[in-house]
């Protein structure tokens, strides 16, 4: 049967409607908390979601949200700018206790939902087994985001970011060898899963090695920003693609080759500028498809269904943070008495609340097969948990980290860095004055008034500052590492220059990236 072409245009007119009205209500959305100030305190991400959850309240559907959509077109940005982002060296320093809660860890989370689902809600064990699988997978963007945002530690932010890009990989994993169990295709065989998991997952890191290390030294034979950004995001998509077709995991393909570009390529290809770019290129497009996933989570929703499956949505969020927390504390003692951690008890609970879900599990729920009889339970009690982590975890974890005191001082470093910057401006412009005192036209009366307007308010500003380092003498350390970084950005920029102006050696840009990693750790 062919479709008439007619039809096809159609069709093609009225999804690009549809994602224009999606991309609109999510722009839109970003706009709220500049206009009304109170919704600051709400994650970007789940504002979407009460967004999107009104609209299904009002019966508005945006988009029909498709598996494949997540999991081909939304996914592989999101990994890739996560692990582009996470520094080798502070993934390297706490790499025991995230490989204990990305692969210990969904064990645990899959068998403590799966038990209380079988023995509370009385579902069958292979099909608690499917929803255990598609909750395995934390989704913190909410949660990190508010950690920059809030200045909290690098670390725990280290933590929950690097288990969260390895258990995305371990929880599709753990969901393709479980799928199989309830149509009858598979008996539960430990031997013969944990062989099929060590292939799905090599042939991951295999093809992954390959494109990182084969884009990394093909960046080295060329200059050109835009082409270097055009191959991260053509490498994103294509190590997705390839790894799924030859059996291995998407998932763990794409992690694998964006902690080589990012923490290898950039240092032997890239100069710090063109970094920069791929950086902030990424950064858009994390935004841009987190904008469209999380609104689109919350329009999907149907509150009829949820209502029929109250009981078992209840057991599952019960036996869901019971599991985390059995998983995060438990491992995290047995990595601080390995490897000396030193993983902090107030530390564990951030991480034991904070571990929100989200895009994947939904995708996962979505891709049971339709044959399943129970397929609208899977999907109705993956929806009700998503949205629990997300607006009751998700909502209250800034009011954790303050009762727990583990909010940083980013507030107040903002603050001193706005006022050090109105006064440079306002240097500046009097500067300026001085040398345009003597344009023609200009009265000596205008000319006084705005010396004095000016002089006054960096006079206010220098007090305002001198309060601040008075009352806050960690500013000072602050103020330090920064001149020290911007000391050293501007040291990197110099050397990038005669290095494209062919006077110095290219083989010079490790020696550059590591002055311009120097200057970011000191920021």
């Amino acid at each position: 049967m062919t479709l008439d072409p007619a039809m096809g245009d159609v069709i093609i007119a009225e999804q690009l409607k549809q994602f224009l009205l999606v991309l609109s209500v999510s722009l839109g959305v970003a706009t709220l908390p500049q206009i009304f100030s109170w919704l600051r305190r709400i994650p970007y991400t789940l504002l979407l979601v009460i967004v999107g959850l009104g609209l299904a309240f009002v019966n508005v559907r945006l988009v029909n949200l498709s598996p494949e959509l997540i999991l081909v077109i939304f996914l592989p940005p999101l990994l890739f700018e996560a692990a582009w982002n996470l520094k080798w060296s502070n993934l390297q320093r706490d790499l025991l206790p995230i490989c204990l809660y990305a692969v210990i860890g969904v064990v645990i989370s899959i068998a403590g939902v799966a038990l209380a689902l079988h023995q509370f809600a009385g579902l069958e064990l292979s099909i608690a087994l499917l929803v255990g699988a598609s909750l395995s997978a934390t989704d913190p963007v909410s949660v990190t985001a508010l950690f920059r945002e809030l200045g909290a530690s690098k670390r725990l932010t280290t933590l929950m970011e690097g288990e969260s890009l390895f258990n995305d990989g371990m929880a599709v994993v753990a969901f393709g060898l479980l799928v199989a169990l309830p149509l009858g295709n598979a008996k539960l065989d430990l031997q013969s899963a944990l062989l099929e998991f060590c292939q799905v997952v090599g042939i991951g890191m295999a093809v992954g090695g390959l494109s990182g290390f084969g884009i990394s030294y093909l960046t080295q034979r060329f200059d050109l920003p835009l082409v270097e950004q055009s191959l991260t995001l053509v490498s994103a998509y294509s190590t997705y693609l390839i790894t799924e077709h030859l059996g291995g995991s998407g998932v763990i393909g794409v992690v694998t080759t964006a902690l080589i570009l990012g923490n290898f390529g950039s240092r032997i290809g890239m100069n710090p500028r063109t970094r920069i770019i791929v950086t902030e290129f990424w950064e858009f497009l994390a935004f841009f498809v987190n904008s469209i996933v999380f609104l689109l989570i919350g329009d999907q929703i149907r509150f009829a269904v949820l209502g029929d499956n109250l009981t078992t949505i209840a057991v599952t969020i019960a036996a869901m943070i019971v599991a985390r927390a059995v998983s995060i504390y438990s491992l995290s003692s047995l990595s601080n008495w390995l490897a000396k951690s030193e993983i902090l008890l107030s530390e564990q609970t951030v991480l034991t609340w904070g571990g929100l879900r989200g895009s994947v599990s939904i995708a996962l729920a979505l891709s049971v097969p339709v044959i399943l009889p129970h397929r609208e339970e899977i999907i109705a009690t993956v929806f009700g948990v998503v949205l629990f982590t997300l607006l009751v975890q998700g909502l209250t974890i800034q009011p954790l980290l303050e009762k727990l005191q583990l909010l940083g001082s980013q507030p107040l470093r903002q603050k001193y860095t706005e006022a050090i910057a109105r006064q440079v401006a306002l240097q500046r412009a009097l500067e300026y004055l001085e040398t345009s005192q003597k344009r023609p036209g200009i009265q000596p009366e205008f000319y006084r008034y705005q010396k004095t307007l000016l002089s006054g308010e960096i006079t206010l500003l220098q007090e305002k500052i001198d309060k601040l380092l008075d009352e806050y003498p960690n500013l000072l350390e602050f103020t330090t590492a920064e001149l020290r970084g911007e000391l050293l950005a501007i040291e990197a920029d110099t050397y990038a220059e005669f290095v494209r102006a062919g006077r110095l050696n290219k083989e010079l840009s490790p020696f550059l990236q590591t002055i311009y990693d120097r200057a970011i750790e000191d920021e």
